[in-house]
Parts: C-alpha cells; structure tokens; sequence
C-alpha cells in the first residue's frame, strides 16, 4: 500500500497568546517571544443570529480555526469534507447538564441537549458555512489531534479530495476540572489536499514509529502541548512555521507515535 500524503494548503490556529496562524509561527520560528493569554473568541457572525446565540467555547472555537485555514488557502469551506477531533467535546456544556439533572426539577434545555452531542460543532459548520459534504468527529482522548490526521490522511488518499482537519479541546469547570484539568481552549485547523492546487506550504508523508513523541524546546510551550491536548499539535507547527524538512512525532495510541515527513510540496 502507498503511503499516506498530502499537501497542507491553509492552517488555521487560535489558543492561549496565539490568536492566528501568522502569529503562532513568528512565535514558533523565535522571532517573536511567547505571551501567554486567555484566548479571545471571536463572534460567530457566519450563523443566523438564532443559532449565534445557542453557541458556546467549541462552536466558535473550531469556526474560528476551521475558516481561517479556508480563507488562507483560498478555498469555499462549503466544498469540504472535514473531520473534526476533539479528547471531549464541550465540557462547560457537559457540567450544566449535570448541574440540572442533579435538581429536583431536572428540566433539561433543547439547547442544552443538541449542544451535547460529540458532532455538534460539525453541524455548525454545515449551517455556517452551507457545506453539504462529509463531516466526521472523533475522540481518542489525549491522542485525539493523531487520530483526526490519520482520518483525514486517509480520506485524503482514498477520495483524492482536499479535506479539512479541525482539531480542538476547552477547560472544563469544575468538578471536572479537577480530574481533566485543560487550562483553556486550543484549536488548530489543516487543510489537506492530494497534491498542490497552487502554493501549498509542505507535504505529509505518514509512517509509524515507536520512538518518543516531539516535545518543543521552549519550557512554557512545551506545558501549553502537554496540557491541552489539541495543542499536541505544536510540533508538527513549529516545523511547518519553519518552513523546512524535517521529521516530526506526534502522540497516538498504545505508545505509538505518528511519523510525519515534512517536505517541499511539489
């Protein structure tokens, strides 16, 4: 079987002290020192003002890096299959669920309900955008980003069409934070594609290995990757930012680690 590849034509990245992509690579090329920060989410203007309303952390979260990443490389997001990945969803959601059940009344919101489920940023996203394709969610907890980059890897090769990765994660209140402790929200969106449709910014190619995943250089970075685990994707960042070859391991499964082979797309 061949490998697993594409291009990378357009990223998207929002966290803490990293409000876009442009940002987040001066400061993972050093040109620009770290500032941690709360992230700031934007409004969702591309929903109906009815549904803008109904959102919460990851519904804007992921609308936010998902078009971004269209935007810069050009593309209608309405075109696109997408995957998104998250370690579990909406927390803040999740908590006021349990906070009602555990009244009396237990009068649980529609809102509350439909926000509940694993793809309800996905269907954001069809009504934000008017996409119509494909949108699969996946959890693997702390290897979620690993495991939504094999999926869309793979869509990539199988469908040969561009597809869009939105990987994302927020805090959780407590109790739960206490157990899961997420210090804030990290998103990160790739838009893959099976070969280079014009500028593209580096090539993929996806083996396994059993070595140690990447951990980055910088201390402060280095907590943001483990603590947030969307943010496992800084180091496959940091070599794109970087604009050279290079191998790069990210987290997955069982002790395995995703190989990635950064190159010039040609």
């Amino acid at each position: 079987m061949s490998a697993l590849q594409a291009c990378i034509e357009g990223i998207g990245v929002l966290g803490p002290g990293l409000p876009d992509w442009p940002s987040t690579a001066r400061v993972l090329q050093g040109a620009s020192p770290w500032q941690p920060a709360p992230v700031v989410l934007p409004a969702p203007g591309c929903l109906p003002s009815a549904e803008r309303r109904r959102t919460g952390t990851v519904v804007r979260l992921t609308l936010a890096v998902g078009l971004e990443a269209a935007r810069r490389a050009g593309v209608d997001p309405a075109q696109l299959p997408t995957v998104f990945t998250s370690s579990g969803g909406d927390g803040q959601n999740c908590h006021e669920i349990c906070e009602v059940l555990a009244t009396a009344e237990r009068e649980l919101s529609p809102t509350r309900f439909h926000n509940s489920v694993h793809n309800a940023p996905a269907g954001y996203w069809g009504i934000a955008t008017g996409a119509t394709a494909a949108a699969n969610s996946l959890c693997a907890h702390d290897a979620s980003f690993g495991a939504g980059l094999l999926e869309a890897l793979c869509q990539v090769a199988v469908d040969h069409t561009p597809v869009l990765l939105i990987a994302y994660d927020a805090s959780y209140p407590e109790p739960m934070r206490s157990v899961r402790p997420i210090p804030d929200a990290f998103g990160v969106a790739l838009l893959l594609a099976p070969g280079a449709n014009g500028p593209s910014l580096a090539r993929l190619e996806l083996a396994w290995s059993e070595a140690p995943a990447d951990r980055m250089a910088d201390a402060a970075l280095e907590s943001l990757r483990a603590s947030i685990p969307a943010a496992r994707s800084l180091p496959l960042l940091a070599q794109l930012a970087r604009a050279v070859p290079g191998r790069v391991l990210i987290d997955y499964l069982d002790g395995a680690c995703i190989a990635l082979e950064v190159s010039a797309c040609r």
